[in-house]
């Protein structure tokens, strides 16, 4: 594997650290860690939600740059017998990516491997077998040999399970592969957006924020939004990839490398066209490569804030990111960098005439 530099030690640690919707602890221990020595205060919600304070000019415009700490994952809903676990998704899942994959059950004595198992395809009839098996079939395998034992090593219903990938570098230095990229790679903009924003002047006060429980209804970023109050928002998640074969032009256009992604539309939010206009003025003007993009279904935390309060003018900007919702995602680090770089850039230009201007575009 390749030698691990500063930003991708930063993104090992943040894709490796094990965090679904109402367990997100560890990777806001990550967050806070890293993003920490640029904020002036560091503070959370009440549902968990971290929030970075930077002030450039005391009482300017307030710019919320979020990114969700949460990852897809499973919950322990029942011990059988036998010690089979049973389960319940957290967060969207296609049963197609599930089978025969290592899990890691998070309990109050460490941390339990597991693998998903279903019913063998050879005792299948030949019709079953031509059909996906349903989340409900499935279950965990932990290797106990009945409820007692596996309650011995301290399994129990609540208990997060979250896929098992390690953070891998690829022949292609430029592309990486690891477990939730959605949305660990938005916390990291939120953390580099204030690095890079450290030593320098900016009219306004900055929040990097990582939310909780994007993935269950965008509800830390409700919470959170109520509790700063921003003039402006920017949402930062993944995109779907549509560079991989058999995929149109029509269904999805992101291509990875291409630099990030400017969501005109989704199923949570039309995006702003004052803030939209501004940000890619701006990428023009610098020569920051971007995409646009829409979708017809799916949102990101955008779409909770930006109809918070009194409303927010607010963008969602994304990384097109390959195989979300499963375990192992792709994306192309010179996307997060351009990402990082625009956003960097914009909020040095938002000031409160511009943000006045914006707001009524």
């Amino acid at each position: 594997m390749a030698k691990l530099d500063e930003t991708l030690t930063m993104l090992k640690d943040l894709t490796d650290a094990k965090g679904i919707p109402g367990n997100e602890r560890e990777p806001r221990e990550v967050m806070k860690k890293y993003i920490e020595p640029y904020a002036d205060e560091v503070t959370t919600d009440g549902l968990g939600s971290l929030i970075a304070k930077k002030t450039g000019k005391e009482n300017g415009p307030k710019i919320m740059v979020a990114g969700h700490l949460d990852e897809v994952g499973f919950m322990i809903t029942q011990i059988d017998d036998k010690g089979f676990l049973r389960f319940q998704t957290v967060g969207g899942w296609w049963s197609q990516v599930m089978l025969a994959q290592r899990v890691t059950i998070v309990t109050k004595k460490g941390d339990v491997t597991g693998v998903i198992g279903s019913k063998p395809p050879h005792i299948l009839s030949p019709e079953a077998r031509k059909k996906p098996v349903e989340i409900k079939d499935m279950f965990i395998d932990i290797g106990a040999s009945s409820k007692e034992e596996a309650m011995e090593w301290g399994v129990r219903p609540g208990d997060q399970v979250v896929p098992y990938f390690e953070f891998t570098v690829l022949n292609n230095e430029k592309m990486l592969l690891a477990k939730a990229w959605d949305n660990r790679i938005g916390c990291a903009i939120a953390i580099d957006v204030l690095k890079q924003l450290k030593g320098s002047d900016h009219p306004n006060v900055v929040y990097g924020v990582g939310t909780v429980q994007e993935e269950v209804g965008l509800r830390g970023a409700k919470t959170s939004a109520n509790f700063i109050q921003p003039d402006i928002a920017f949402g930062v998640d993944v995109g779907i990839a549509g560079d991989t074969p058999g995929v149109s032009e029509k269904e999805a256009m992101g291509k990875m490398g291409k630099g990030p992604q400017i969501i005109l539309y989704d199923a949570s939010m039309v995006s702003h066209k004052g803030l939209r206009d501004f940000v890619t003025d701006t990428a023009d003007e610098l020569d920051i490569p971007y995409q646009f993009d829409s979708m017809a279904g799916g949102g990101t935390d955008s779409g909770a804030i930006h109809v918070s309060a009194n409303g927010v003018p607010a963008l969602s900007i994304t990384i097109a990111t390959r195989y979300i919702h499963s375990h192992a995602a792709m994306l192309h680090r010179d996307d997060y960098e351009n990402a990082v770089k625009l956003i960097a850039e914009v909020i040095k230009r938002l000031d409160e005439e511009t943000v006045k201007n914006i707001t009524f575009n």
